[in-house]
């Protein structure tokens, strides 16, 4: 049923997807339980990573998220499929974060900002092998740099980076989720990444210190091999 849900959130749906999506609209609307979860399941990330994308707060995400369910599952006699659920779900938790952002900040906006076309590529860190720990925990703190780096980034340039790398959503889906031009969106990504890959830079320095480690059970199994090689210990 995942896959079900998971199309939601596709632009262009074949007949299959769109009864599937169809039935389980109607499921929800008759307070059915199981197609609530299914639709929550399929879109919590989206949600909570668009409502944080403007908030930069995890609680207050979470908020939004609830916030979004409530209102849409009250008002799903409202929801005509104009345009996939998923898209429907996603414009309520970004105008509910607005809202909350503009109470916090009066002067946030998804408006126009000047627009540079620069061209970056983001840093991409490999994936640490099963059972290390310290690759693991080094990892843990790239990921925190690069989610400090995003957060820095202006409202405008995030959301974009938020939907397009983070969500997956093409160009068109991206444009019409945050009522901007195609355009727009390709401008705002370049500068976005180019952005993020300056601050990342100058964070992931004191990271680098302890790149590649040799302590721990890397140091303790290869020591443990050289002693059985000589035929010493147990």
């Amino acid at each position: 049923m995942q896959r079900t849900a998971a199309g939601l959130s596709a632009g262009a749906k074949t007949p299959e997807i769109r009864t599937s999506e169809a039935e389980l609209i109607d499921r929800a609307r008759g307070r059915d339980e199981a197609a609530l979860r299914e639709i929550m399941q399929a879109n919590n990330r989206r949600l909570y990573r668009l409502a944080r994308g403007i908030l930069r707060s995890d609680s207050e995400a979470e908020d939004v998220v609830q916030e979004t369910y409530v209102r849409a599952f009250t008002h799903l006699d409202g929801f005509r499929g104009e345009s996939g659920l998923s898209t429907w779900l996603s414009r309520i938790a970004i105008n509910e974060a607005l809202g909350r952002a503009r109470s916090a900040r009066p002067h946030v906006e998804l408006g126009a900002v000047p627009e540079a076309a620069l061209e970056a590529q983001i840093i991409k860190f490999p994936v640490s092998p099963a059972g290390d720990p310290e690759r693991t925990m080094a990892q843990r703190e790239i990921q925190r740099v690069v989610e400090r780096a995003i957060d820095e980034l202006p409202d405008v340039f995030r959301m974009v980076f938020v939907a397009r790398v983070m969500e997956g959503m093409n160009i068109e889906e991206t444009a019409d989720l945050l009522g901007v031009k195609p355009e727009t969106v390709k401008t705002r990504l370049h500068r976005a990444r180019a952005m993020l890959r300056e601050n990342v830079e100058r964070e992931i320095g004191p990271v680098m210190m302890d790149a590649f480690p040799f302590a721990g059970w890397r140091c303790e199994r290869l020591t443990e091999a050289v002693l059985k090689r000589l035929g010493i210990g147990g």
